[in-house]
């Protein structure tokens, strides 16, 4: 790895510190806080979001029919999903522990908290719990992916990509076949953790 990019990977890092601090600061100022893995609300603030909640009736008359018509079908991708999130945990206990690739914890990336916002009605908790679990669920599945790339082939594409993962800057790069084998080789020790 060149010292240009470990330089700008540890400036990546400084950033994201400096914008978690942002974000804590944040959830200050709209007065809550997290206590023993349960998010905690001051008096006032809950009160507050109780007065800004809209009634069910009056959201579902408020709807606009595109969003009425168009619920079913955004629903009904569960079963898809549920589906792959039982083939992917599944191939993770598979396959992870006989590569000797730590396992992708499911709640570090799916999270169900949203449901505990006052000012949300049912529907609307409702439809935070479904884009919660599926994006988070996408997340979880990125990582597993990501994880069996660098394991298998960390190569760059030839082409610059947009969503890469947080490996994807330690493959190796496109064309590089004199490096493949040393390459191979470090890209598993550092997914398997053996450096």
């Amino acid at each position: 790895m060149t010292t240009r990019i470990e330089t700008l990977r540890a400036r990546i890092e400084a950033l994201q510190d400096e914008l978690e601090e942002a974000i804590a600061q944040r959830r200050e100022d709209l007065r809550w806080r997290v206590e023993n893995g349960r998010v905690v609300f001051e008096a006032r603030a809950r009160a507050r979001h109780a007065e800004l909640r809209q009634r069910i009736a009056t959201f579902v008359a408020n709807a606009p029919p595109r969003h009425l018509l168009t619920a079913p079908v955004i629903y009904s991708l569960i079963v898809p999903f549920a589906i792959a999130d039982l083939w992917v945990t599944l191939y993770q206990a598979i396959c992870f522990p006989a590569y000797g690739i730590p396992k992708v914890r499911r709640r570090d990336y799916i999270r169900l908290d949203r449901h505990q916002l006052a000012y949300l009605n049912g529907i609307q908790k409702l439809n935070c719990i479904y884009c919660g679990y599926v994006n988070g669920l996408i997340a979880y599945i990125g990582e597993i992916a990501a994880r069996t790339e660098a394991y298998w082939c960390p190569i760059k594409h030839s082409m610059r990509l947009k969503g890469r993962h947080r490996h994807y800057a330690g493959f190796m790069e496109f064309g590089d076949g004199e490096g493949y084998a040393d390459g191979l080789r470090q890209s598993r020790s550092r997914i398997t953790g053996a450096e």
